[in-house]
């Protein structure tokens, strides 16, 4: 598998590409006025506890008040707390209100982005990422990421960490350490450099912490080019093309830093040609925000994203199979669970998913349509659980959602259908044209009526509803003329009284 990371900068603009094989797998994006604030660590106050919801709103600067659950809040548990294999959290959660009180002053670490008209999430439970680390507080455990499949390499690892651990005093109640999937195969000395860093930034948060007032963020993180050189760089990426020369320079004196193995790896792009067209990442941009996603077989995919959840329906199209139906359907479905997984990454689809394969009727066809899903998923850096055929066989799934999807960040609701992605027909607008009419003349004493509307809408009044025209000027025994304006959409019109 061949899989390189694209970085394109402009002064207000950088967008990160991951290539596997010539395709696009993953699109991030950060703009100057619109950065994402997850990461963020802030001194907020307590504005509002809500019993009921067991959770209070935290004033930490930003626009709209942060969200805390009393279950993201150090020490709110009576008894430790348990996750089963479904996500389900079971323990004893101390009140809201012994945790926090009005106007309480607090650090708070953003874990996810505000997203429509919610503000961002925040917890207290404050964890700090380097290279290969995550440094968390409150907790003294030390634990390998699952993604490290060899048990061996989990034992080395482990007990790399527990030596430096070991060398530097006891270890603190106060923190922990998760090895992170890019520790595999690194070093004690590279281990202990990121643990150095790691105590630098907590020493530097704590200390601006004393002196900062409420909504100041006292740590932020990384740039995305710097978040994607440390988070998605790893030993199988083959190369990460840069075509700033400036950005080149930062991510080297980076890398050489904290990952000199890698360094060489970083390219500054100099050619005339944009370089996301070498891949044609811009044309998968475009694709991507459209509902419909064919198959290379014939058949294809509708993804509809909703404010609740993302439903995805498969479709066999033109694909005919060679066999029988049951054959043809189960084909299908393979090559969907593989499109459906490159799509849940690319557009950034996160929440609840309900997938809707087409029906099968062999069990076995349907494990290993489940088993591909699962599968094809394993490359997601998003935490996803997926759960099995329903009665009525459909397949649900959560992906973490941190932030906006791709198309809520480079995509707005149209103007013309209110975000429906809908609008009234020409007939329907017509008609209520005379109904207004009607209404208008019946209200106001009018010589004659001036209907200005879309050009589109104009014609069709005047050319296929003439005798329409004819007789409602009859009936209201007035004139009625009509006036084509390219500034009206088709739904928009006025009616002019004289």
């Amino acid at each position: 598998m061949s899989e390189e990371i694209l970085i394109n900068v402009t002064p207000h603009e950088t967008r990160v590409a991951v290539v596997e094989n010539g395709m696009l797998q993953e699109l991030h994006i950060e703009r100057g006025g619109t950065r994402g604030v997850v990461g963020n660590i802030y001194k907020g106050k307590v504005q509002r506890i809500m019993p009921g919801m067991q959770a209070a709103f935290v004033d930490i600067g930003l626009d709209r008040a942060a969200f805390l659950h009393a279950g993201d809040i150090a020490g709110s548990w009576l008894e430790s707390k348990v996750v089963d294999e479904t996500g389900r959290v079971s323990g004893q959660l101390r009140s809201i209100f012994e945790l926090l009180r009005d106007g309480q002053e607090l650090l708070v670490q953003v874990v996810k982005d505000p997203i429509g008209t919610k503000g961002a999430r925040v917890t207290t439970q404050i964890s700090i990422p380097s290279r290969h680390l995550v440094l968390l507080q409150q907790t003294d455990a030390v634990v390998v990421s699952a993604r490290i499949e060899q048990e061996e390499e989990r034992i080395r690892l482990r007990t790399i960490m527990q030596s430096l651990l070991a060398e530097r005093g006891a270890v603190s109640p106060q923190r922990g350490y998760i090895l992170r999937t890019n520790a595999e195969g690194q070093t004690a000395s590279e281990l202990e450099e990121d643990l150095n860093y790691l105590d630098r930034a907590v020493e530097l948060i704590a200390s601006r912490a004393k002196t900062a007032k409420v909504g100041t963020c006292i740590y932020e993180d990384l740039t995305l080019s710097l978040r994607a050189v440390r988070d998605l760089m790893r030993k199988d990426v083959e190369r990460v093309k840069v075509d700033s020369h400036e950005t080149h320079d930062r991510l080297q004196t980076f890398a050489a830093q904290f990952m000199p193995a890698l360094a060489e790896k970083i390219e500054h792009y100099h050619g005339s040609r944009p370089i996301f067209d070498l891949y044609g990442v811009d044309d998968e941009i475009l694709r991507a925000l459209q509902k419909k996603v064919p198959l290379k077989s014939g058949g294809y995919l509708i993804i509809d994203q909703t404010e609740a959840m993302t439903t995805i329906d498969i479709n066999t199209g033109s694909f005919l199979g060679q066999r029988n139906l049951e054959e043809t359907v189960y084909r299908t479905n393979l090559e969907a669970a593989q499109a459906i997984a490159r799509q849940l990454r690319l557009r950034n689809l996160g929440g609840i998913i309900i997938i809707d394969f087409i029906d099968m009727t062999d069990p076995e066809h349907k494990r290993q349509v489940l088993r591909q899903l699962e599968k094809s998923l394993l490359k997601d850096h998003a935490k996803t659980t997926v759960y099995d055929f329903s009665p009525l066989g459909l397949v649900e799934m959560t992906r973490k959602r941190t932030t906006e999807s791709l198309e809520r960040q480079i995509s707005e609701d149209c103007d013309q259908c209110g975000g429906r992605g809908m609008i009234k027909t020409v007939e329907t607008v017509t008609h209520e044209i005379f109904r207004e009419v009607v209404r208008q003349v019946r209200q106001f004493d009018a010589q004659r009526l001036l209907v200005i509307a879309s050009p589109k809408v104009v014609r069709y009044i005047t050319e296929d509803e003439s005798i329409a025209v004819a007789e409602l000027e009859a009936f209201l025994d007035k004139p009625v003329r009509f006036q084509a304006d390219e500034q009206y959409t088709q739904e928009q019109y006025d009616v002019v009284l004289f």
